[in-house]
């Protein structure tokens, strides 16, 4: 498999990346082999993230350097018998997990209390218990930190907001595992929890714990280092589990303490800002009395030691006679000059950020040094033998953030990583409202159901060192933030993932005539409309980047933030699909970069990774928890596969064991609870065959490609069974009771309670079609057909072929159907079919002679912009729908698309409107 780095990403550090391959092409125990851009082999560590029902290989993740990748790479399946150089392959700890020709290998240690980790240029001990992620960092020989731990705090506020406590906190472990094991790569998963006080003092292990101590708040501690890499990559994560009412999120970061060297005034630090670096030394030499050469302030300003200014000035040696009295000066000098200990760079909003300092001492005050608009979210500090520097991916898109320094001047110099700032107001989880609005502002059910119990956010960081100098260069520290932000992600070419129907079906774009041209027209417009929203409306913040809004207020040209089930989209209608086909398509950055930030958002924000909803999500909302309806629709893995099969995040692992069994949930949290009495079920819960059942099969499906664990092979066989029984298959229903103790449908007839369309909507298309390419299931792909067949009929034929069984249910807005519909027309070959499926998709979008589409107007002086780009009719829903429904249809009917937009036009008056081809 053929792999380009994408455009606009940097090398830097390692970087894993994912390949897929057909049924039967790779065994089960072939290794791999990856080749650089000049054909030579680099050493790469690799394991299956994905198999095929008969054992062969999937998806595999490959872990490499990037520097030495470089743009473009091979990935090749060999056996391991293969010969020459490649006998050097050897098993580690997973299965389907091994390195080939390892040039430099890390060695791992363990005992009862630790794992030690040592290569050529980066060593630490990670303890299994205690406050410490790990001990005794060294870069390229040097010791760059004692510690690094994790720091919180909770402010604590009385019902009627007069009163508060700031609660500190620290990290304390509880598991340490490590998950890619060596010996190209290792990575760590530390599990804990912060434990509370009103009064936290001490460091490290010897943190004190003064008062009544309180364990809350979760978090999970990715760790990675490489061989001949001085650099580790740090996931963060925390989990929610405390009291909304009560427990307001004042901070939470990751702190290391670095002993710097060297005295204050060779203590350096440098932010990266909007445009080059903010850049002191602890003690800045510019003096009035006595006059110090500019020389030595110039070696401050430029990064340099003391020393050096002092000898440039002296014009000799340290120890002449002019030097000796031009280091007294300076010493005395700086006995009288302020030491600046402590620096704060606070990322108050997606446009704001200011850095201050102070003096150690508690009683004065900070000044302002710099204001600014959006930091890189990188910090460097050093003394005279180097230092340490830090890098925060997305640290102004998911403020407020923030960088701070303490005890510059001191022995112990902390640097900490802050994912949510202390420094600003703290973060309040309670809902919007004291009840629900579920006929007025489209909310779930009546009953307030919010709840942030059990929701995460994850950030990420990077650590390395620095040695030699004080201080980085301006362009150094900027090269580092670039590979933060933008990390080298390698894939391969659209043509590649269509032909191996990775993630399923899609089409490539195509533009041989006027209407393939209007489309993919369309589907540009439809990404660049959200892209500048994103900047427009700010849809920026730790727990809102990633996401969009629902639905647009074209009388307040803004979206429908303030109004219910109209604000936040959470994954309603799976943008999250749209995004990821139209990146597979096209392989464009600007779309990966998108996509995996609505993965990372989704994934933690809008669903439940703890309590008795575990594995469930909110429904949209305006607070992202704040739906009563809890869906696993929201949730199924489906949204996420595809950034975890292209990158092999780790996260997302965790993320699919939480779903896999999210049908326990529904007992506790029935989809159809107020439509159905308790006392008259057989079963214990319901699930609709779609969206409920179409999202419990795509958290089984990954399960069982990842872990080939045939329970959940099973559950899914068990519901396409017993579909299979149901008068009208497929059709029938689509509310069924449910079992989750047996994975069966209880059929209960004809019923639906809301539209046919929410059986198709909520990715079911997508997830049984990709099903069909693992089950080796004739009927199945067959009921695939007949359900976008029966959706399509007129309703006096959908009445006879149903036998009335029907009756008045309606097959609502059809153009989200069409994905299904193309398939019938595909599989069964029926022209009809096909020309009604273009029909509706294109009816859904043009409406008379207009067929502007996605086409923005101008709008001047609303929505605080002086000129706002705005479709007054859009909705988050329509767009994703539509442009995912054009992407699948296009794979199995191009040939039946009208060439011209007029042909287009004579097209939809062949069939009449039964007013089912409304927007969204």
């Amino acid at each position: 498999m053929k792999l380009h780095i994408l455009e606009n990403r940097k090398t830097g550090g390692y970087a894993t990346f994912g390949s897929t391959w057909k049924k039967g092409e790779v065994q089960s125990d072939s290794a791999f082999v990856l080749f650089g851009e000049q054909g030579t082999e680099i050493p790469v560590q690799s394991r299956v993230t994905a198999w095929w029902p008969d054992g062969s290989v999937k998806w595999a993740a490959h872990t490499a350097d990037s520097k030495r990748i470089g743009k473009n790479a091979e990935i090749c399946p060999v056996k391991p018998e293969h010969g020459g150089a490649l006998q050097d392959f050897e098993d580690i700890k997973e299965v389907g997990c091994r390195i080939q020709n390892p040039s430099k290998k890390i060695v791992l240690t363990e005992n009862k209390e630790a794992f030690h980790l040592q290569s050529d240029r980066i060593s630490f001990t990670v303890p299994k218990t205690g406050t410490e992620l790990l001990r005794n960092l060294y870069i390229d020989g040097k010791k760059r930190a004692d510690y690094i731990d994790l720091t919180a705090s909770l402010e604590r506020r009385t019902a009627d907001g007069k009163h508060t406590d700031i609660c500190e906190g620290i990290g304390l472990i509880s598991g340490v595992e490590t998950e890619s094991a060596g010996p190209l790569v290792w990575e760590f998963r530390i599990e804990g929890i912060h434990v509370f006080t009103k009064d936290a003092a001490g460091a490290g292990t010897n943190r004190e714990l003064k008062g009544e101590a309180e364990k809350l708040i979760p978090f999970i501690v990715r760790i990675k280092a490489g061989a001949d890499s001085d650099r580790m990559d740090v996931t963060h994560t925390f989990l929610y589990d405390g009291d909304e009412n009560r427990d307001f999120l004042k901070g939470m970061g990751i702190r290391i303490v670095s002993p710097l060297q060297g005295e204050a005034f060779d203590r350096h630090i440098s932010f990266g800002t909007d445009f080059g670096v903010f850049h002191e030394a602890s003690k800045l030499l510019l003096t009035w009395r006595p006059r110090i050469p500019s020389e030595i302030y110039q070696a401050q300003i430029d990064g340099r030691t003391v020393e050096s200014g002092v000898e440039n000035a002296s014009r000799g040696a340290k120890d002449s006679a002019a030097a000796s009295q031009l280091w007294q000066t300076v010493s005395g000098a700086a006995d009288q000059i302020p030491s600046w200990s402590r620096y704060q760079l606070v990322q108050d909003s997606d446009s704001h950020f200011v850095i201050r300092k102070r003096v150690n001492r508690e009683e004065c005050c900070f000044i302002e040094g710099l204001h600014g608009s959006r930091a890189k979210g990188c910090v460097a500090v050093g003394g005279t033998d180097g230092g340490i520097v830090l890098g925060m991916r997305n640290f102004w898109k998911k403020y407020p953030s923030g960088l701070e320094v303490n005890h510059l001047d001191g022995e112990k110099t902390e640097v900490t990583c802050w994912f949510r700032t202390p420094e600003v107001e703290s973060f309040d989880f309670r809902h919007y409202a004291a009840e629900g609005y579920d006929q007025t502002y489209y909310e779930g059910f009546p009953d307030k159901g919010a709840t942030p119990y059990g929701i995460a956010n994850t950030g990420q960081l990077s650590i390395t060192g620095f040695s030699g100098k004080t201080m980085l260069s301006p362009e150094e520290l900027a090269e580092f933030a670039e590979t933060v932000e933008k990390p080298a992600v390698y894939v391969g070419t659209p043509e590649y993932y269509q032909e191996h129907h990775a993630f399923g079906f899609f089409s490539l774009p195509e533009k041989n005539t006027p209407m393939e041209i209007w489309l993919e027209e369309q589907l540009d417009r439809a990404i660049a409309f959200y892209q500048k929203e994103i900047e427009t409306r700010k849809w920026y913040g730790m727990f809102n980047y990633g996401d969009f809004m629902h639905t647009y207020d074209p009388f307040r040209h803004t979206w429908r933030y303030d109004m219910g089930g109209y604000a936040w989209q959470n994954t309603e209608l799976v943008p999250t699909m749209w995004l990821w086909l139209a990146f597979l398509r096209s392989g464009r950055e600007d779309i990966f970069t998108m996509a995996e930030a609505m993965t990372r958002h989704c994934s933690e924000v809008d669903i439940y990774h703890l309590g008795e909803l575990k594995g469930l999500g909110s429904r949209h909302n305006v607070r992202h928890w704040g739906c009563s309806c809890k869906e696993a629709r929201i949730a199924m893995a489906g949204h996420h596969r595809y950034y975890y099969y292209l990158t092999g995040d780790r996260r997302l692992e965790d993320i699919f064991t939480e779903v896999k069994d999210a049908d326990e949930a529904l007992k506790v949290m029935d989809p159809l609870r107020y439509f159905y009495e308790k006392d008259k079920m057989e079963c214990p819960t319901h699930a609709r065959s779609g969206p409920d059942w179409s999202s419990l099969v795509s958290d089984w499906m990954t399960q069982w490609e990842r872990s080939l664990d045939k329970t959940y092979e099973e559950k899914i066989r068990t519901g396409i069974e017993d579909l299979k029984q149901a008068p009208l298959q497929l059709v029938s229903g689509p509310d069924f009771e449910y079992d989750p103790a047996t994975a069966h449908l209880k059929y209960i007839g004809e019923k639906t309670k809301g539209s046919t369309h929410l059986q198709i909507c909520m990715g079911a298309a997508q997830t049984w079609l990709e099903l069909s390419e693992l089950l080796e299931d004739a009927e199945w792909k067959k009921m695939l057909a007949d359900y976008g067949r029966f959706y399509y009929l007129d309703s006096e034929t959908r009445q006879k072929e149903s036998g009335g069984l029907t009756g008045k249910r309606e097959f609502s807005l059809p153009f989200m159907a069409a994905a299904m519909g193309a398939y019938g027309a595909w599989y069964h070959q029926e022209k009809w079919l096909a020309d009604r499926t273009w029909q509706i998709l294109l009816r859904a979008m043009i409406s008379g002679h207009d067929a502007a589409g996605f086409v923005c107007g101008e709008k001047e002086n609303a929505g605080n912009q002086e000129s706002l780009s705005e479709i007054p009719w859009i909705s988050t829903n329509f767009v994703s729908q539509w442009c995912l429904n054009v992407i699948m249809v296009l794979a199995f009917i191009r040939d039946s698309l009208p060439e011209t937009l007029e042909d287009a036009k004579a097209l939809l008056q062949e069939f009449p409107d039964e007013g089912l081809f409304r927007r969204a």
